[in-house]
């Protein structure tokens, strides 16, 4: 095997397709690095591992001499990516969007390369799009190549259009802000998920109509969260965040479906897959979510999250050190112990942890309608990972 064979072989793991595979090898095959695009709007404070499948991807083109353009979306954020979406996004505040970029260097820079990474606002070179002071950026040069019909072929409008939802005109034209993007920083390559296709493709076009050579376009897939069935997402509940404490991050790994786990070391790791198959799959998991807790947090911590996790789930003990809540008065609802403790997000949310049978005190199942009133201390448990210690 060659050592663009080799190349190949780390960049293709994973990935679900190429616009093309033969382009690429192409590229590489000059010895230059490449200029190699992802975008991110910064739609929340955090970021979580279904965002890293993508940033993993950047770290192995850094490995092979590359350099990554880690584009934030301060300006497409305001409008809202309508990729795989039912209806239109709610607007970010500027306020929102300032807030959520701050965090999101620290986080990425995690992964990356700081030495092989620009990170990019694509309100650089968007904000002027309509200043008809800046011919570069007036709408013609943007909008000419391009037909409502081809924006309208996208498989989530056509769906919309089907249910009767809305489709604004900045949603139409957010895969054209995201194209120009690539025009703007010359990229040679562009990751994005598989929902992205169309916006990659404008990209490579636009590009094409600008006189560049197109980006080589590499989709991955969408990593389902907790629950294995919808795409990890804060909205969904269902993600692990990279600002996660160490227990957290490392029980959240455990609790994935088994099946699941296998796309986790796949697109989380470089771990040989076949290796881990041969595994038990309780190790397996362990293992991962060691590996996972390491990356983010380092060998110790994860060590100690594993010692934790032993503790609480498989041997049922109490963590070493839990968080105090202080009753205000003997006698207080459970549900409104769970609220105004930081267990339950909702008195809705409260109920449903008590209904199911999620709630214990000194390992007593409360039930709806249960008043709390101590004498001393006690261990107040929800679900599997949330622990109080209530003082009376």
């Amino acid at each position: 095997m060659t050592n663009l064979d080799q190349q190949l072989e780390r960049i293709k793991r994973g990935v679900t397709k190429f616009v093309s595979e033969q382009e690429l090898r192409q590229k590489l095959s000059q010895g230059k690095s490449l200029r190699v695009k992802l975008g991110v709007d910064p739609t929340s404070p955090d970021l979580h591992l279904g965002h890293t499948v993508a940033i993993n991807k950047l770290r192995v083109f850094q490995d092979l001499g590359h350099t990554v353009v880690f584009i934030i979306g301060d300006f497409t954020a305001a409008i809202g990516d309508p990729s795989g979406r039912d209806a239109t996004r709610p607007p970010l505040t500027e306020d929102d969007i300032k807030s959520n970029i701050k965090t999101y260097e620290s986080q990425v820079f995690r992964i990356l390369d700081r030495e092989k990474t620009e990170i990019r606002y694509n309100s650089e070179w968007l904000e002027g799009l309509f200043d008809k002071k800046n011919p570069a950026f007036l709408p013609k040069s943007l909008l000419r190549h391009h037909t409502v019909q081809q924006l309208l072929e996208r498989d989530d409008f056509t769906e919309r259009r089907k249910a009767g939802q809305p489709i604004t005109v900045l949603e139409l034209l957010y895969p054209l802000f995201q194209g120009y993007d690539s025009v703007a920083i010359k990229a040679d390559v562009e990751l994005g998920g598989n929902d992205q296709l169309f916006n990659l493709l404008t990209g490579r076009q636009m590009q094409k109509d600008a006189g560049q050579k197109p980006q080589v376009v590499v989709t991955l897939p969408l990593l389902e969260g907790l629950d294995g069935v919808r795409k990890m997402s804060k909205s969904f509940g269902n993600h692990i965040a990279l600002n996660d404490a160490p227990n957290d991050m490392f029980g959240k790994v455990m609790s994935i479906p088994d099946d699941l786990m296998f796309k986790f070391y796949e697109h989380l790791t470089e771990e040989n897959i076949t290796e881990v198959k041969s595994q038990h799959p309780k190790e397996a998991k362990l293992r991962l979510a060691g590996l996972i807790t390491a990356r983010f947090h380092g060998e110790d911590k994860a060590r100690a999250a594993r010692d934790h996790f032993d503790n609480v789930f498989s041997q049922k003990k109490n963590p070493e050190e839990i968080e105090e809540f202080r009753l205000k008065t003997n006698g207080m609802d459970v549900v409104q112990v769970l609220l105004e403790a930081d267990l339950a997000p909702s008195k809705n949310e409260a109920r449903r942890l008590v209904e199911q049978g999620g709630v214990q005190l000194d390992g007593k199942r409360l039930a709806i309608g249960e008043k709390i009133s101590l004498k001393k201390p006690a261990v107040l448990k929800v679900g599997k990972r949330q622990f109080r210690k209530l003082i009376p």
